[in-house]
């Protein structure tokens, strides 16, 4: 594209559009803004195009390379080095910048990659201006006319001196350039401001309620200030002292550090933008012991097992909490949510035993998560019952429930609060590892918390006994191999999703139905194994198959899939790995229970710190 053909394109938009230089895009404080005399661009932003500048409102240079061009209220623009072809609009100050139009930048020969009504890319300088260019040494020698053009000057009755500016104090460091970024992490805004100086300088923070205020000694500056895309507002200042930059974050927690080669004071303020919704992972937050990896949207949360161990924590019967407060109730660091539940009952569809008493079923064929006493972790189908021996017999119970049923042996572990047992049949209260019935009782009974309920028709089981003190004990039968006999913890949910390092999804096996919503690409998490660890695995978004092959890709040994969609919550302390809220209101769903990872007991002191 040709010189001219840039210059009438420019003069033609009115108005504001983003830049690029070299192909990336600035934000949105380097962009165009239409104002009195057309298209416009921040007089401090120029250096990073590559041209050399000085910014003051009576006093403009524009340098690039051999040509220059010089503007001062009383002479207009002039041109050094070539011959200005057509009059250029004066510079406009306003929001406390500079801009000069774009028209001034095409008479110097900017280079432009592209020019459309969406976008203005710049080429990439060859270097950035490191210096200021100084007064203009023709400004006193230089004819007034009558007035600049596009201003209108104030009628003078008699010519008179002007007022000389007071000495300023001799600076041999300058802030050159400042860059704004700014990136979203979900609800977490950072935003970085860069100052780029000529040369090392001294920099001193005074934090303020709303912000901080850092002087820069011995810099100069141009003064000016802006609002940035994030709503803050930076100012510059000069004082005797030095450069002075101020930041109005509004509430943002703002941090700074140096860089060299070249020389740079960097600003970072981070800033929670909805304070309902709890904030991500911190990376440089975790507890010690607890790994995060991000590949992609695969999520790993990976724990020591020397510091800690995973444990099945449940809100009570019928009742949801939210995974961070089942963090909380154990003392845990981080936890993820279980297996399956009837959003209306609050109640498990499917095995839960927490401390070695089953609390919910088993569907019998679903993967289920054990955990050992001694913080192992168990992958497997077992089929867990109990079962009830005294003197002469073994009976299977057939289902753990609160509802009681005539023709059933039923189990129900007490929470002080729920109901069992019926007119006409008899419930044993046996404490956990007895070996007497504590209580027989007909009739309905609330059984007291942690105490362990069966209840039956006597007619149909004879040989239980019927009297408070009769032999019996109460045993777990977890009727799977593979150390299951040593589970105090576990909970159903599936598929299985990775085994020994491979995928090994079967949702047939497991009775899955892959044309219902249970199948379908949402947010996924899991529980499994990588490089010995206990690890939460959340996905941001995809099937069960994708979720299966990102874990085996990643390494992890064994997983298995939990409750999966909008229940999907993984937490540590600090922060969430999952995105979005439920129905947009929430963080996430309450649920009836979830997979805790707390500290463990034995752990040395070393291993606790």
């Amino acid at each position: 594209m040709s010189a001219a053909l840039l210059g009438s394109s420019l003069l033609g938009l009115a108005g504001a559009r983003p830049v690029a230089i070299g192909g990336v895009v600035q934000s949105a404080a380097v962009g165009t803004q239409a104002l009195p005399g057309g298209e416009m661009l921040p007089v401090w932003t120029l250096p990073r195009l590559g041209v050399t500048v000085r910014n003051d409102p009576v006093d403009v240079r524009l340098l690039l390379g051999t040509r220059e061009l010089r503007y001062a209220p009383a002479t207009g623009w002039r041109a050094v080095g070539f011959t200005l072809s057509a009059k250029l609009p004066a510079p406009q100050l306003t929001g406390g910048s500079l801009f000069v139009p774009l028209a001034a930048l095409n008479a110097l020969g900017l280079q432009l990659l592209a020019d459309t009504p969406a976008l203005l890319d710049f080429a990439a300088p060859a270097s950035v201006p490191a210096v200021t260019l100084p007064p203009s040494p023709d400004l006193a020698q230089t004819p007034a006319p009558g007035g600049a053009p596009g201003m209108t000057p104030a009628p003078v009755p008699a010519p008179s001196p002007l007022p000389q500016p007071q000495p300023q104090p001799t600076f041999t460091v300058n802030l050159d350039t400042v860059r704004v970024s700014r990136t979203l992490h979900r609800t977490v805004e950072v935003q970085r401001v860069v100052l780029e100086l000529s040369g090392a300088a001294a920099a001193s923070v005074a934090r303020r309620q709303n912000g901080l205020t850092v002087t820069l000694s011995g810099v100069s500056v141009t003064p000016g200030t802006q609002t940035l895309e994030s709503g803050d507002t930076l100012s510059l200042t000069q004082s005797p002292q030095g450069a002075v930059v101020g930041l109005t974050t509004g509430g943002g927690r703002s941090e700074i550090f140096t860089l060299n080669n070249p020389e740079r004071v960097v600003i970072d303020t981070t800033t929670y933008l909805d304070g309902a919704v709890p904030p991500p992972v911190d990376p440089d937050a975790l507890p010690d012991g607890v790994t995060y990896r991000q590949l992609g949207g695969l999520h790993l949360l990976s724990f020591d097992p020397a510091r800690y161990q995973p444990r099945v924590v449940s809100a009570p019967t019928g009742q949801a909490s939210g995974v961070a407060d089942l963090v909380k109730r154990v003392g845990g660091v981080a936890g993820v949510n279980g297996g399956y539940f009837d959003p209306g009952t609050h109640l498990p569809v499917d095995l839960v035993a927490t401390g070695g008493l089953m609390t919910a079923p088993s569907l019998e064929k679903r993967a289920t998560l054990g955990f050992t006493a001694q913080g192992d972790t168990l992958f497997g189908y077992p089929r867990p019952r109990y079962v009830l021996s005294g003197a002469g017999f073994s009976v299977t119970v057939n289902s753990v429930r609160a509802k009681a049923d005539p023709t059933l042996l039923t189990a129900f572990v007490g929470d002080g609060r729920t109901r069992v047992g019926a007119d006409r049949l008899t419930t044993l209260l046996v404490a956990p590892g007895a070996a007497a019935v504590g209580s027989a009782l007909s009739g309905v009974v609330t059984p007291p918390a942690g105490t362990l309920a069966f209840t039956f028709d006597p007619a149909r089981f004879p040989q239980l006994p019927r009297t408070a003190g009769a032999p019996l004990s109460a045993t777990l039968n977890w009727r799977a191999d593979g150390g299951w006999d040593a589970a105090t913890d576990a909970l159903s949910a599936g598929p299985l999703l990775v085994q020994g390092g491979r995928v090994a999804l079967d949702p047939a096996r497991e009775g899955f139905n892959t044309a219902a919503s249970i199948w379908r690409p949402t947010r996924q998490v899991a529980f499994g194994t990588l490089a010995g660890q206990p690890t939460i695995a959340f996905l941001e978004h995809g099937s069960p198959e994708a979720f299966a092959a990102a874990l085996a890709k990643a390494g992890v040994r064994d997983a298995v899939r939990l409750d999966s969609g909008s229940s999907a919550t993984a937490f540590v302390t600090g922060g969430y790995a999952n995105l979005g809220g439920y129905l947009n209101t929430v963080w996430s769903r309450p649920v009836p229970n979830a997979i805790v990872l707390v500290p463990r007991a034995d752990a040395s002191p070393a291993a606790r710190r």
